[in-house]
């Protein structure tokens, strides 16, 4: 079992695939001794800041718990809310791009695929 703090994991920086923007990273399944089969993650996308489109070799989850944004997957766009999940499956080139005045806080969570041995 590993119980990990949040504030013990937070740092600034830009969103993966295209740095648009920054972002609160918490890396929270990071802290988590390896091997480990998931990633769970939150970020918040700070005003105007994107996950940029890339594409995905598993299924993602991402959960707004505060915030506006917009999600694509295979050029199909949903608006995202609080309380609102994006399930996004394997194969699919995805992204998420936050919209409105407040930041768009979203968890994260996807399989981590094991390493070659």
């Amino acid at each position: 079992m590993a119980v990990i703090d949040e504030r013990d994991t937070v740092r600034e920086e830009a969103p993966p695939h295209g740095e648009i923007g920054m972002s609160t990273a918490y890396r929270i399944s990071d802290a988590a001794p390896g091997p480990r089969a998931m990633e769970f993650r939150r970020r918040v996308l700070h005003k105007g800041a994107a996950i940029g489109e890339h594409p995905i070799d598993h299924d993602e989850v991402y959960y707004v718990t505060a915030g506006e944004g917009e999600v694509v997957s295979d050029g199909k766009r949903a608006a995202l809310r609080p309380g609102m999940a994006a399930y996004l499956y394997r194969g699919a080139v995805v992204g998420i791009w936050q919209k409105g005045a407040e930041p768009l806080a979203l968890v994260i969570a996807y399989p981590n695929p094991p390493k070659a041995r």
